[in-house]
């Protein structure tokens, strides 16, 4: 063996062979990593799972940092070899690179895949030579014998199992052969070994006939019988009986081979069932031929290949109505869910991004953010086989093209994706979708749509008048909608009078709804507005400015610049004219064909300025509101000198961080989306400092690739600011976002630009914050000594420039190094006691909280127990006065830890429910760990 080849062994106890030298771990945690990094190799193992396996669902606090210290002890161990061997974070986990011949069991299944090949072809002794060869590879009776991990277990009987079915065909293929004397006189061993293993039993009683031993064969069989009658009350299976009879009767065909066992099945994962339907739409009426087609597809959906239906029309037409309608007749055909979003395809604003909706499906599905791989075509490839043979109903609505919806479509036959667009899909149709192509409503569907919304006694009583409606509408249900809606505001109008003033409009409309001439839909939309009041008029036309995709009546108060309670009436002016539409209540959306019009209105009516202006008061809006919430979330972060509001912006101060945070999940899609629209517009200051503001929210809640997105966004708003400070703070923060999603090498690279800008700008205590942040990148990636080196050379900056907030934050992750990674709990105590006085004096209770934590866990180790439980009750109070809600719950469940250590299982079993109530409010993946030691089994 080569000086430095290594060799991976599991067939038996886990060994690391190095050129004949013997390193396996000597500790049973990492000795376990290792046996789980085995179990496939150049695979990436999710960190979750890896900390799931090694502490039986029940980790301590710190089992993330843990884990990255042992993997830091492995990779110690295969440092130094030059063959390829290599373990590295990769994508939310960790992967052992190896060649897959150095593995034993990967060599043992290719030997056995060469040999029942060859056993196929009936090639008995190539077919037994490959059985031997693989078999003399296990070194005991058991594979991973002494690893006791839960994954590792089950690897370890499928193998033993292996094994089994591997000396069975072996046998098999041997008795095939001239001379099966060898091989009976092994399976005389193995029925004595496995008793009641049939299969070995009936290769026996063949080897014996055919060695001419066929007394001996029935008497084994009588063996059997009586054994099997014994023990299970029970007769040998039918396999075992008909080689009996055979024997008897000196059957020629015995001395062909048995077949093969077939392949098991593998259970399915569990999995969350989501249920997105929006409501279904108020009175609903026609397209029964459409409906009709629709409900024959679903009993094709995994028979005939259909999956996807693209439903296909002009603006206004119908198709959500109609998709959200059918979908609700349609549910119960799909129980394993219903998925929906708006991909926004025509809308003024961006269109929904497909990894931003493949994104949003996964948490649908119960996928944690952690989890959700960081590249699009693995996070599709994620999606799909979620999907794979499962019943699922996917409404994609308004998309803008065929290329914005093929990457969620199902990979499978079973789920079904409907696809509304006023795009013709001709792609997605070629490709095999079904075509449903809307028309206008016929004169009876739109008669009957007025009339259930105006009520039957009503339409009857000015027939000509309906019909001069249907007529002057075209039948577009948008446009009919808009007529009902004015008629039953005001029923003192009579129908003649609202279709003479439908008669009088002479604009067109045509370049947004792309109908024939004949339909007027501006003229539908004008005298509905024309009847708002002045300044309801003025704030439908402003509201144009706004981002989208929805908002709340504080954000129209800041475009019109008006108070919010003006705003809530004239809101509520707008929805009775159907010319907003109340998603929710208190939160209002545009039909994108009325926002155009609006904007259209506007440009007119208002001018640039009187536009700018509004667009202006609004990003004001969201940047002075998400900045004071920010500084409730996050309380020490440094101070940014915001825009000026303009005036008649009116920002909400939330009373508390719980109030901020609630406010941010309501507003996240449309603050992204305001900072597009600020980036857009060319508002610098307003881009990154609304970016700034939301970022410890999306931070919080797991929104990383958003967090990317974002920043990058600005990244390019601000490449050419004047103030390099600026520059110095949004590659920074990208760098932050990078990092989350393990993108480390482009995160590094843009550290290493803002050491220049730093260094340029003589920048001390940015170059501090840079320091840090390389430090927890390098942590991240198991590079432990790098990120100690850069946590000192923070710290010494830190305390160059007399930053004493940085010092402590600083210190308690120098401290939390020697405690993880060098098991110096002296050192570790040392320096969290001096971050925790810095960060008292700072008055940073963020930071306290988090300090206050580190010294509970090295208290814990050091057995002072009644310390560390004081440390974690502190820690508990400070976060629930900050309400950050996730740390309180964590620090209860380490102060429930600590209490169980000291023996007061009472006080640990309350802590620990009161971390549960908090994590299964929050949603949180660690409250089933909670409910374990709540039960009794930790």
């Amino acid at each position: 063996m080569a000086e430095n080849t290594v060799r991976f062994r599991i067939l038996g106890p886990p060994e690391l062979d190095v050129g004949g030298r013997t390193v396996t771990p000597r500790a049973a945690k990492p000795r376990a990593l290792l046996a789980l990094l085995l179990l496939d190799v150049n695979r990436v193992s999710e960190r979750d799972w890896l900390i799931d396996q090694l502490w039986s669902g029940t980790p301590p606090q710190a089992a993330a940092a843990t884990l990255r210290a042992y993997v830091y002890q492995l990779r110690k161990e295969l440092s130094g070899f030059d063959n390829g061997v290599a373990l590295r974070a990769r994508a939310g986990g960790y992967v052992l690179e190896a060649a897959p011949e150095s593995v034993d069991a990967h060599r043992f299944a290719s030997l056995a895949a060469r040999g029942r090949a060859a056993l196929r072809d009936r090639r008995f002794k190539e077919a037994a030579t490959a059985f031997r060869e693989g078999l003399d590879l296990w070194r005991g009776p058991a594979s991973f014998a002494g690893i006791d991990v839960p994954a590792v277990r089950d690897k370890a009987r499928l193998l033993d199992e292996l094994r089994m079915d591997v000396t069975e065909q072996c046998l098999g293929a041997e008795l095939e052969l001239d001379a099966p004397t060898s091989a009976v006189a092994e399976l005389e061993q193995l029925t004595a070994a496995y008793p009641l293993r049939e299969s070995l039993w009936r290769l026996l009683m063949l080897g014996l006939h055919r060695a001419g031993r066929s007394g001996e064969a029935l008497e084994a069989y009588q063996r059997l019988y009586r054994l099997l009658d014994d023990e299970l009350g029970i007769a040998p299976s039918p396999a075992v009986e008909r080689l009996h009879r055979q024997i008897l009767d000196c059957d020629p065909a015995l001395q062909r081979r048995a077949d093969a066992a077939p392949p098991r099945s593998q259970p399915p994962e569990d999995w969350a069932v989501p249920r997105q339907l929006p409501a279904a739409p108020a009175h609903f009426t026609g397209r029964a031929a459409e409906l009709s087609v629709m409900d024959e597809l679903v009993s094709g959906v995994g028979a005939d290949g259909i999956g996807a239906v693209a439903i296909c029309g002009s603006g206004g037409i119908g198709k959500t109505a109609l998709a959200v309608h059918w979908a609700h007749r349609a549910a119960a055909r799909f129980p394993d869910g219903q998925l929906y979003i708006d991909l926004r395809g025509f809308d003024l604003g961006p269109p929904t991004a497909s990894g931003e909706a493949v994104r949003a499906f996964l948490s649908a599905f119960g996928v944690p953010s952690e989890r959700v791989p960081n590249e699009f075509d693995a996070q599709i490839g994620l999606y799909r086989s979620l999907l794979a043979d499962k019943r699922v109903l996917i409404i994609l609505d308004n998309a803008r093209d065929a290329e914005q919806v093929r990457p969620l479509l199902p990979g499978q036959d079973g789920a079904l994706a409907v696809i509304t667009s006023r795009d013709q899909l001709s792609g997605l149709i070629a490709q095999g979708a079904q075509p449903i192509t809307l028309s206008q409503l016929d004169a009876d569907d739109a008669g009957l749509l007025l009339e259930r919304r105006l009520h039957k006694h009503r339409t009857a009583a000015e027939p000509d008048a309906t019909d001069q409606i249907i007529d002057a509408c075209a039948g577009l249900p948008l446009a009919l909608t808009v007529v009902a809606a004015r008629a039953a505001a005001n029923p003192t109008f009579t129908l003649t009078a609202l279709a003479a003033d439908l008669r009088k409009a002479a604009d067109r409309f045509e370049a947004l709804t792309g109908f024939d001439p004949a339909l007027d839909v501006r003229a539908v939309f004008s005298w509905s507005y024309r009847a708002l009041s002045a300044e309801t008029a003025r704030m439908f036309r402003l509201l144009s400015a706004h981002p989208g995709p929805n908002l709340a009546p504080a954000a129209a108060a800041a475009a019109a610049g008006i108070a919010p309670h003006q705003a809530r009436r004239r809101l509520a002016e707008l929805a009775r004219a159907s010319l907003l539409i109340e998603q929710v209540p208190g939160r209002f959306a545009f039909h994108d064909l009325l926002r155009a019009y609006a904007a259209e209105l506007a440009a007119a009516e208002d001018g640039h300025d009187g536009l700018a202006a509004a667009g202006r008061r609004v990003l004001d809006y969201y940047l002075h509101t998400a900045y004071a919430g920010h500084r409730l979330i996050n309380p020490i972060q440094d101070p940014i000198e915001l825009v000026p509001a303009a005036p008649g912006v009116t920002p909400e101060h939330s009373k508390d961080g719980d109030a901020a945070m609630t406010w941010f999940v309501a507003e996240n899609r449309v603050l992204l989306a305001a900072v597009h629209h600020a980036a857009s517009r060319g508002f610098q200051d307003h881009c990154w400092q609304l970016a700034w503001a939301v970022t410890d929210n999306l931070h919080r809640t797991g929104h990383w690739h958003d967090l990317v997105d974002c920043w990058q966004t600005v990244s390019e708003a601000v490449r050419a600011h004047d103030d390099g400070t600026v520059r110095v703070r949004v590659q920074r923060r990208l760098a932050l976002a990078y990092s989350l999603i393990e993108r480390f090498e482009e995160a590094h690279r843009l550290l290493d630009e803002v050491q220049i800008l730093c260094g340029e700008l003589d920048d001390r205590a940015g170059q501090g914050h840079l320091y840090q942040l390389r430090g927890y990148m390098w942590r991240r990636q198991e590079r432990f000594d790098e990120a100690i080196e850069c946590n000192r050379r923070a710290l010494d900056l830190y305390r160059d420039v007399g930053h004493q907030g940085g010092q402590a934050v600083a210190l308690n992750s120098i401290g939390w190094h020697h405690a993880l990674v060098d098991g110096d709990y002296e050192k570790a105590l040392a320096c969290c006691e001096e971050a925790l006085v810095l960060a008292r004096a700072t008055g940073d209770r963020a930071g306290q909280a988090a300090t206050l934590d580190s010294l509970g866990y090295i208290r814990l180790r050091l057995e002072h127990h009644e310390q560390a439980i004081s440390h974690y009750r502190h820690a508990v109070d400070l976060s629930r006065e900050l309400s950050f809600r996730s740390g309180e719950a964590a620090s209860l469940a380490n102060l429930g830890d600590a209490q169980r250590t000291a023996g007061d299982d009472a006080a640990a079993r309350d802590s620990w429910r009161r971390a549960l109530e908090i994590f299964d409010d929050l949603g949180h993946p660690d409250a089933d760990q909670i409910r374990v030691k709540l039960a009794g089994k930790a």
